[in-house]
């Protein structure tokens, strides 16, 4: 992993993984699965968790970026805009900064496909060192 060097990947969700998400997590908030209670908010209708619209972070460290390995440190962010589902995104992940213990920050980042508005900011702190050969 180098300075500077991205992974993108596009991404949605379904209603029914929103409702498996509520069913892991109990998290059970109307708000996510009652179409009724959600047209009544400010949202006008049912929103992503936020954990849920984040946790493509854990897949693009954990598989692809840099993958097979990485330890996840932390991880901080700001949820800036409701997600929907059956919307497409685009999470942006970027290194910004390493240190000699095989340690890098990540800007980590969602946008809408749609309008290309922030949805999601943050930055990531992960473990990682390339295999020897």
């Amino acid at each position: 992993m180098k300075l500077a060097e991205s992974f993108e990947l596009t991404f949605s969700f379904s209603q029914e993984q929103v409702e498996a998400f509520a069913a892991i997590t109990g998290d059970k908030n109307p708000i996510h699965l009652d179409k009724d209670f959600a047209a009544k908010s400010i949202f006008k209708k049912r929103i992503m968790h936020g954990f849920l619209s984040s946790s493509v972070f854990s897949r693009i460290i954990g598989m692809h970026f840099p993958g097979n390995g990485a330890v996840y440190l932390s991880q901080s962010m700001k949820f800036l805009r409701p997600m929907f589902t059956d919307i497409v995104y685009k999470a942006n992940v970027k290194v910004v900064a390493s240190d000699i213990k095989n340690r890098f920050k990540l800007e980590t980042i969602i946008t809408s496909t749609d309008n290309g508005e922030m949805t999601i900011e943050g930055s990531a702190w992960i473990l990682f060192k390339e295999p020897s050969g």
